[in-house]
C-alpha cells in the first residue's frame, strides 16, 4: 500500500516489476523498426542502381548517380526531423498515448509503401520510393520524442537510465536485423537465382528477380511494428503527463494502479500533487530561456555534432567495406551477391560492435552516470577518426589491378576494420545513447516532449548533413584519398566540439525527474517538501515505537 505517498513518489520508489519490462518491449519494438528502417536501405541502394541505372557503354555495373544516392539515403532524415519536432509538440498539447498510435500506423503504412515504389522508368520509382521513405521518416521521428519521454515517465528513479538506454539500444538490435534480414533474403534468391559476376556477363550478372529482394528487406520492417499496436493503444498516459499536465490527479492515480503490483489508496490525504495543471511560464518565455535554455543548448549541440560524424559512419558503410576488405570489387559480384556481402559485412559489424556498445550503455548508465560515458564515448570516437583520417592510404591499401578481386591491395584491413568498430562501439557506448536518454530527463513534464523532439531534430540536422554535405564532399573531392582524409580529420574535430558542449549538460543520475526539471518548487504542496515531512514523520514514528518497547529496568539509570 502506498500510504502517504503521492503517486510521483510512488513510481520513483516502484521496485522494478513486469510493467517495466512490458514497456521497455513495446517501445522497443518501435525503435527496432526506426532502425531498421532507416539503415536497411544501406544494404540495397547499390542493387537499385544495377537495376535502374546501368549504362552498356560504361563497362562497369550499374550505380546510382550521387544525388540520387544522397535523395534516397537522406530524405528519410528530413522527413525525421520534421516528425520528431511535429510530433515532440503534439505530444505535450495532447498527451504521450493518443500520439504514440498515430506515429506507430505511420511506420507501418509507409514500410510497405516503400517496397511498392512504382513506375515505369528510373526516375519515377525513386521519385515515389523517395516520398514513402520522407513519411516513414517522418513516423519514424515521433517514436523518438515519445518512446523516451513515455519510459523516462514510467521508470522508477533508480534504474530509470537503463530502462530508457534499453528502449535506445533496440535500435542496435533492429540495424543488425537489417543486416540478417537483407543477407537471408540475398541468400534465398541467390540459391534460386544464380548468376555469373559482372566481368563474365555484364547483363546476365544483374538478375531482374533483384527488384523483389530490395522491395521485400524495405517491406520487412513494417511487420514487428504492427504486431505491437495492440499494446501502445492499451497503454495508459503516464501518470506525471496526467498529473503534471492535465492535473488530473486521481486519473494519474488509476492509471498506476492498473499496472503497478502495488496498490494505489484513491484516498490519500498527504498527496500534494498539482490539482491544476502548473503553468507559471510558457516555452517562449525569458523564465525558460534562464531556466532551461542552457540545458537545451547542451542537449542540441551534443546530439547534433554526434549525428554528423555517427550517420557519416553509418551511411557511407557501403563505400567503407571495400576500402576495408570486407567486400570483394562490384565487378567481381552479381548483383544479388552484393546485397548478400555487403549485408554480411553490415551484420558482423553490428554484432561485435554495435549492439555490444547499446547494451553497455545499458548495464552502466545507473553505475558511472551520463556525463562520464558521454565524454568517454566523444574522446574514443574523435581520437579513432583522427588515426583513421592520419594513415587513410596507409590502412586502406593502394588500387589493386582492374582484374583482381578486390579493389585495395596491400593496406592494414584488419587494423582499419578495428578502429572503425572501436569509433562505433564508443559511439554506442557513449553520446549516441545519452543524447537520447538525457533530454527526456532535464526538462519539465509539459515541455519534455518538445524539448526532445527538438534536441534529436537537431541531431537528425548533423546527419543530414552527414548525408548529404559529408558525402558529396568526398565524391567530389578532385583526390579522393585527400577528400576522405580530410572529412574524418573534420569528423575528429567535430567529435571534439561534441565532448565540449556535453559541459553544458548537468548529470541526472539518481535524482527524481521533478527535481531534476525544478518543478518540485513550482508544484502547490511542493513533493520535495512532502518526502521530507514522510522522512520526518516515519522517523517520529519508528522513534516512538521504540520508545514504546523499552522495558521500565531498561531505562533506569
Amino acid at each position: 500500500m502506498a500510504t502517504n505517498q503521492g503517486v510521483l513518489s510512488t513510481l520513483d520508489k516502484a521496485k522494478t516489476q513486469s510493467y517495466h519490462f512490458k514497456a521497455i518491449v513495446i517501445a522497443g519494438v518501435g525503435f527496432f523498426t526506426d532502425a531498421y528502417d532507416l539503415f536497411c536501405i544501406t544494404t540495397v541502394t547499390n542493387l537499385i542502381g544495377r537495376l535502374y541505372y546501368y549504362d552498356p557503354m560504361s563497362h562497369s555495373p550499374g550505380k546510382l548517380p550521387r544525388n540520387v544516392n544522397n535523395a534516397i539515403t537522406g530524405v528519410a532524415l528530413c522527413g525525421t526531423l520534421s516528425g520528431q519536432l511535429f510530433f515532440g509538440w503534439l505530444g505535450d498539447k495532447l498527451g504521450r498515448k493518443r500520439v504514440y498510435g498515430i506515429t506507430l500506423a505511420t511506420m507501418v503504412g509507409c514500410s510497405l509503401a516503400s517496397g511498392l515504389s512504382f513506375g515505369s522508368t528510373a526516375k519515377s520509382v525513386v521519385a515515389s520510393l523517395c516520398f514513402f521513405r520522407f513519411w516513414l521518416g517522418f513516423g519514424i521521428g515521433g517514436d523518438y520524442p515519445l518512446s523516451a519521454v513515455i519510459m523516462s515517465e514510467y521508470a522508477n528513479q533508480k534504474t530509470r537510465g537503463a530502462f530508457v538506454a534499453a528502449v535506445f539500444a533496440m535500435q542496435g538490435v533492429g540495424i543488425l536485423f537489417a543486416g540478417g534480414v537483407a543477407m537471408l533474403i540475398s541468400k534465398l534468391f541467390l540459391l534460386a537465382y544464380p548468376a555469373k559476376v559482372f566481368t563474365v556477363d555484364p547483363v546476365q550478372s544483374t538478375q531482374p528477380q533483384g527488384d523483389f529482394v530490395w522491395r521485400i528487406v524495405l517491406m520487412f520492417g513494417a511487420f514487428p511494428a504492427a504486431f505491437t499496436y495492440y499494446w501502445r493503444m492499451k497503454m495508459p498516459e503516464t501518470a506525471r503527463y496526467t498529473a503534471l499536465v492535465e492535473g488530473d490527479h486521481k486519473k494519474a492515480v488509476e492509471d498506476m494502479a492498473k499496472v503497478l503490483e502495488n496498490d494505489i489508496s484513491l484516498e490519500e490525504p498527504n498527496i500534494r500533487v498539482a490539482a491544476t495543471p502548473s503553468l507559471s511560464y510558457g516555452f517562449f518565455s525569458s523564465k525558460f530561456l534562464e531556466k532551461h535554455g542552457l540545458h537545451l543548448l547542451g542537449t542540441t549541440s551534443t546530439w547534433f555534432f554526434l549525428d554528423i560524424a555517427f550517420y557519416s559512419l553509418q551511411l557511407a558503410q557501403k563505400d567503407i567495406y571495400p576500402a576495408s576488405g570486407f567486400v570483394p570489387r562490384t565487378s567481381q559480384m552479381n548483383a544479388i551477391e552484393e546485397v548478400f556481402l555487403l549485408s554480411k559485412a553490415m551484420f558482423a559489424v553490428a554484432l561485435f560492435a554495435t549492439v555490444p556498445g547499446y547494451w553497455c550503455t545499458v548495464y552502466f548508465i545507473d553505475k558511472i552516470g551520463r556525463h562520464k560515458i558521454q565524454l568517454g564515448g566523444f574522446f574514443v570516437m574523435s581520437a579513432c577518426m583522427y588515426v583513421l583520417g592520419l594513415n587513410y592510404r596507409e590502412y586502406r591499401g593502394e588500387e589493386c589491378n582492374p582484374d583482381e578481386k578486390y579493389d585495395f591491395c596491400g593496406g592494414k584491413h584488419t587494423l582499419f576494420v578495428i578502429l572503425f568498430e572501436v569509433t562505433l562501439f564508443f559511439a554506442n557506448f557513449g553520446p549516441n545513447s545519452t543524447t537520447f536518454i538525457v533530454p527526456a530527463e532535464l526538462f519539465p513534464a509539459r515541455f519534455r516532449a518538445t524539448c526532445h523532439g527538438i534536441s534529436a531534430a537537431a541531431g537528425k540536422a548533423g546527419a543530414i548533413i552527414g548525408a548529404f554535405v559529408v558525402q558529396s564532399y568526398t565524391h567530389n573531392a578532385e583526390d579522393k584519398i585527400k577528400g576522405i582524409k580530410t572529412a574524418l580529420i573534420a569528423l575528429s574535430v567535430v567529435n571534439l566540439l561534441g565532448f565540449f558542449c556535453t559541459f553544458l549538460v548537468p548529470e541526472t543520475q539518481g535524482r527524481s525527474l521533478e527535481e531534476i526539471s525544478g518543478e518540485d518548487k513550482e508544484l502547490p504542496g511542493n513533493i520535495a517538501q512532502d518526502n521530507a515531512n514522510e522522512t520526518t514523520s516515519d522517523t517520529e514514528k519508528e522513534t516512538e515505537n521504540s520508545n514504546v518497547d523499552k522495558s521500565p529496568e531498561n531505562m533506569m539509570v
